[in-house]
């Protein structure tokens, strides 16, 4: 078998594994390896042909291996320590995982032994394997053991076995490549954080330690708010989710998810129309969130309370483009906010609210000019200013105008819906799934290019829009809990059209994996005014 490494080919007369084949390149900062582009354990076993790639912690997927083997060592501590208790992981925040424990106070004694337990089986650098059943095998094991960890596998249909992972004699299902030892995971903190606790882990900038801890105060509150609502409705995990669909209950879900939208949009509109030194709503987000969407539904109820929304597009306050920045790799940066002609930006809202008339440049994409076509525009005493744009939050953009007269929001898909407790489903995730169908649906892209663009877009919004969420006055939660089972039939078969010849194989493979637990919800259930129609269509909106 021949085996291409790097710009080695080696050849090797027997199966073996690939910490066996490449053992010097396998230190403990190596977590994983793709495999003909596939993502596998360090000792998965060769037995053809293979192209293999060493994963890194600190690349994206190493660093997701590392986060799953923490959560794995912080549970099988709790299980040991305290059978009993019923920990959730939640949410991310600031390079943590928020863990909450449903049936049991959270106590800094407590904190104190799991993390000691955590050190030791750290320590002991014990194996974790990977344990395959079949169905028939699983329902025994399930039955025997009165336990519903991972049991969403066996219902899933597509599903031909059930996965486990054992360390010693504890079980789990994680989704997804675990580390093939304890030992890989040196770098982690355990801290009693509000009602529950923090793991903390270190960022893939720096796998050496771990970062300073920033408080996300108004993203918590926003999460849990969404959490606390739909576990009083018990949707809370898909297995809910799925079982809901299956007795037919659709529809409710669906319009209970989208009356939650309606009120909260309603009751930012009502906060604007109370406050009237308000001027201009700025609007921010990251890619995917639903932010055209959103900036309509809430001009509508604007208008409710007597207050007619006037949009502004910052695009049209491009600089020229031979002052625009340009980036380390010497390509103009249309992200950075030097981007923007600030002060002719500020310049223009300025007048606009001491009631003069400005002329509105349309921005040339081809020339790269700004043209004045004689487009005048003012404001009315009962209008107001609605900006969206990704340096909205960014004090920057309107340095001029005074605090009082702004209010930002910020919006995100921020996902609360988990695959089971212990396995979270991504915000990223969400609303790169998001993307995808869009792209295809209105821009004729095809899922390979946008997952050739995603890290791209992650790595402006990370420059960009996170920095500065805090800053808003409102945070709005874009995420339905059905909206992955509606996105299901248009993502999969796109993501399928990528093949294993492909650098991001792994990442369509991932996905697959991930959306085929989900029951479908057909899109005819799906109000026409509904944000989700923002990406499969035949919504009310213009885009």
């Amino acid at each position: 078998m021949k085996i291409t490494y790097q710009d080695k080919e080696l050849e090797i007369t027997k199966p073996m594994k690939v910490n066996q084949i490449l053992q010097e390149e396998c230190t403990k900062e190596i977590i994983a390896c793709k495999c003909n582009n596939q993502i596998r354990p360090l000792d998965f076993m060769i037995t053809e042909d293979t192209k293999i790639e060493l994963i890194n912690i600190e690349d994206q997927d190493g660093m997701k291996i590392y986060i799953r083997g923490l959560m794995y060592i912080m549970a099988k501590a709790f299980y040991e320590l305290y059978p009993r208790a019923l920990v959730t992981v939640d949410y991310q925040l600031s390079s943590s995982m928020f863990c909450e424990i449903d049936n049991m106070k959270v106590t800094e004694t407590m904190i104190e032994k799991v993390h000691k337990r955590m050190q030791e089986i750290i320590d002991q650098d014990l194996p974790i394997k990977k344990v395959i059943l079949s169905k028939e095998e699983a329902r025994e094991f399930y039955k025997k053991n009165k336990t519903l960890r991972g049991i969403l596998q066996l219902d899933t249909e597509s599903k031909e076995y059930v996965s486990l992972y054992y360390c010693e004699d504890y079980y789990n299902y994680f989704y997804g490549v675990m580390p093939i030892s304890t030992g890989y995971i040196p770098i982690y903190d355990l801290v009693k954080y509000k009602k529950g606790l923090l793991v903390r882990y270190p960022s893939k900038e720096n796998i050496k330690k771990l970062p300073e801890f920033k408080e996300n105060k108004k993203l918590l509150a926003a999460l849990q708010d969404y959490e606390d609502i739909h576990r009083m409705l018990d949707v809370n995990t898909l297995y809910k989710l799925n079982r809901e669909v299956k007795n037919g209950n659709a529809k409710n879900i669906v319009l209970l998810d989208e009356a939650l939208h309606e009120k909260k949009i309603s009751q930012i509109a009502d906060q604007v129309a109370k406050n009237r030194k308000i001027k201009m709503v700025l609007i921010a987000g990251p890619s995917s969130s639903g932010k055209t969407t959103f900036a309509q539904r809430l001009g509508l109820q604007l208008q409710l309370n007597g207050i007619k929304p006037v949009t502004i597009s910052v695009d049209n306050y491009f600089v020229e483009r031979v002052d625009t920045p340009k980036d380390e790799n010497g390509n103009y940066d249309f992200e950075h906010i030097e981007a923007i002609d600030l002060k002719l930006f500020n310049d223009h809202i300025s007048k606009l609210l001491n009631g003069e008339t400005i002329d509105m440049p349309t921005f040339n994409f081809h020339t790269g000019k700004k043209e004045y076509n004689g487009n005048t525009m003012s404001l009315k005493k009962d209008e107001i200013l609605v900006i969206e744009g990704i340096h909205c939050l960014n004090d920057r953009l309107t340095s001029q105008i005074p605090k009082e007269n702004k209010f930002k929001v910020y919006i995100s898909a921020l996902t609360v819906l988990n695959i089971d407790y212990f396995n979270r489903i991504s915000t990223t995730d969400s609303r790169l799934i998001r993307r995808i169908v869009r792209d295809y649906q209105f821009r004729g892209y095809s899922a390979l290019h946008t997952l050739k663009m995603w890290k791209s877009v992650n790595a402006g919004e990370r420059k960009n829009i996170f920095p500065f969420q805090e800053e808003a006055d409102v945070m709005f939660n874009t995420s339905l809990i059905y909206e992955i089972s509606v996105l299901k039939t248009y993502a999969m078969p796109l993501l399928e059209e990528i093949d294993a010849s492909e650098k991001e194989y792994a990442e369509a493979k991932r996905l697959c994996d991930l959306l085929q637990y989900f029951e479908p919800i057909p899109k005819e259930l799906i109000p026409s005014n509904s944000l989700l129609r923002e990406f499969i269509g035949g919504g009310d909106f213009k885009y």
